[in-house]
């Protein structure tokens, strides 16, 4: 049976917030290939007031069938008003 792509992102979500300590923006992308789920999110790196100047860190983390966090890396930082976000 194939695995709900829902609880994936979401163990992943939840997974690299509790081991990174940082708070969740969003979910970027999400693929699947031999070496896992693939799901990329957004981390808020550093609050600013106003919000507009929080740094945001993408990060890549990799996920088996279960939803359990094989590996993560971070990919890039941007502030949250720049329209560039990093290569994925």
């Amino acid at each position: 049976m194939s695995p709900d792509i829902g609880n994936i992102i979401t163990k992943a979500r939840n997974g690299i917030s509790v081991m990174t300590g940082l708070k969740l923006s969003s979910t970027i992308k999400t693929a699947r290939d031999e070496k896992g789920w693939h799901v990329f999110v957004e981390l808020i790196e550093k609050h600013s007031i106003p919000d507009g100047m929080d740094i945001l860190a993408t990060y890549e983390v990799v996920v088996d069938e279960e939803g359990n966090i094989l590996e993560f890396n971070r990919k890039g930082m941007r502030k949250r008003m720049d329209t560039l976000a990093a290569e994925l």
